[in-house]
């Protein structure tokens, strides 16, 4: 009988410590850096994104913190967020995941 206890408890334990289960998706981590006026300009979801890997060029280097001294970056796009006068919405995000290094928007070209 206490075996038949023991599983279940021992499944539960194990699914809970996973760490997997805590790591916040590198579109919702941009997302929630956002204001809330910038959240209203994404017309679907946070998912409705792309998440690419950048050099950080002087372009990019302009937009986020001056303490960044990596090579690269997370930029995730939020898709249909521009306007005319600017491009899509972007947010800059450490390679470790860790925190958002700065936003801004897409050069329209």
């Amino acid at each position: 009988m206490k075996k038949i206890l023991f599983l279940p408890f021992l499944f539960l334990l194990l699914a809970g410590c996973s760490p997997s289960a805590s790591v916040l998706p590198i579109e919702m981590m941009a997302y929630n850096s956002l204001s809330k006026a910038e959240q209203d300009l994404i017309p679907v979801s946070p998912k409705d994104s792309t998440v690419t890997k950048e050099d950080v060029t002087p372009g990019i280097e302009s937009l986020i913190d001056s303490d960044y001294h990596k090579e690269q970056v997370y930029a995730v796009v939020f898709h249909d967020t521009g306007s005319n006068a600017s491009g899509n919405l972007v947010v800059y995000i450490d390679l470790d995941k860790g925190k958002v290094v700065g936003k801004g928007y897409e050069d329209k070209e």
